[in-house]
């Protein structure tokens, strides 16, 4: 992570991790070059209404423009790659699984079931901007997957009341299930159809499909909501999904979830540290052995 202490050298960056010139970031954001000129010699601010614009356009974190875009900023550390934020940098790595186990039952009340109207622009943004693909998500799959497991699928909103990180959990039929870990069907073709109501199976699957959030408090949050509806499930599951993420790669193996397959020449394309896979497993030795 690398510690920014203004606006104007986060946004330029931005544009180089990104390989965008000053007139690029203009037009993603509708801003003239003048303005973007402006914000990284740091002589003007961002407007308060533009700030979310911004956040949808590059991903960056409401919290983390928030705290620079101002005029005595907030240093704050950031990684372009994990898309993460921390005030301090002791707090830039995940921590270790015995420290989710013994917070375990921390609870918050920035959690709150995914509202389909309100979310599912910011959700949309992120899943699409992700894989680079401006459909990639189904709208109908997230509205499903609401109506048949709300617990699993929730946002996270930050100290500002603005969203910050996201859980959605698919209960999906065993013959997807089947296809996808045969690789047959990604998680783009996943449709409404392949859902299935969790609480009429006696060994529901749960598919994973996208969990994030902007730093590691939120991260904490989310993942100790997601553990503790597993813990009180009281009967067997599957819990299987497709991952491309480097900073869950160990995390995963420990908690008991086992690769099925990998992908080194995805990974090479899209300059992974670790390849894409996808997992499946359970939580039981995790959550209940000492």
């Amino acid at each position: 992570m690398k510690r920014y202490y203004s606006i104007g050298e986060l946004f330029k960056d931005y544009r180089e991790f990104n390989g965008l010139s000053q007139i690029d970031f203009a037009a993603s954001i509708k801003v003239d070059l003048r303005t973007i000129q402006r914000w990284e010699k740091n002589l003007t601010l961002v407007k308060s209404e533009k700030e979310e614009d911004i956040v949808l356009a590059t991903l960056m974190p409401y919290q983390l423009i928030h705290n620079l875009n101002a005029a005595v900023p907030i240093p704050t550390f950031y990684n372009f790659k994990t898309r993460k934020y921390s005030l301090s940098e002791q707090n830039s790595e995940l921590p270790n699984l015995s420290w989710y186990k013994d917070q375990l039952d921390l609870t918050t009340q920035n959690i709150r079931t995914i509202d389909y109207d309100l979310d599912i622009k910011h959700i949309n943004y992120y899943i699409d901007s992700l894989h680079k693909d401006d459909s990639y998500v189904n709208d109908e799959l997230i509205r499903e997957a609401v109506k048949l497991l709300p617990e699993l699928n929730f946002v996270f909103t930050g100290r500002t009341g603005y969203y910050a990180g996201h859980c959605i959990v698919l209960p999906i039929k065993e013959t997807t299930y089947l296809k996808l870990r045969n690789r047959e069907i990604t998680n783009k073709n996943l449709r409404a159809t392949d859902l299935i109501n969790p609480n009429y199976l006696e060994r529901p699957i749960y598919y994973r499909y996208e969990i994030t959030g902007d730093c590691n408090e939120t991260i904490f949050y989310i993942m100790a909501e997601f553990f503790r509806y597993f813990k009180k499930l009281n009967k067997k599951y599957l819990l299987c999904g497709y991952t491309e993420r480097d900073d869950n790669y160990h995390l995963n193996l420990e908690i008991g979830l086992k690769n099925v397959w990998e992908d080194k020449a995805l990974q090479e394309t899209l300059g992974l540290d670790y390849p894409p896979r996808f997992i499946e497993g359970d939580f039981d030795h995790f959550l209940f052995d000492d």
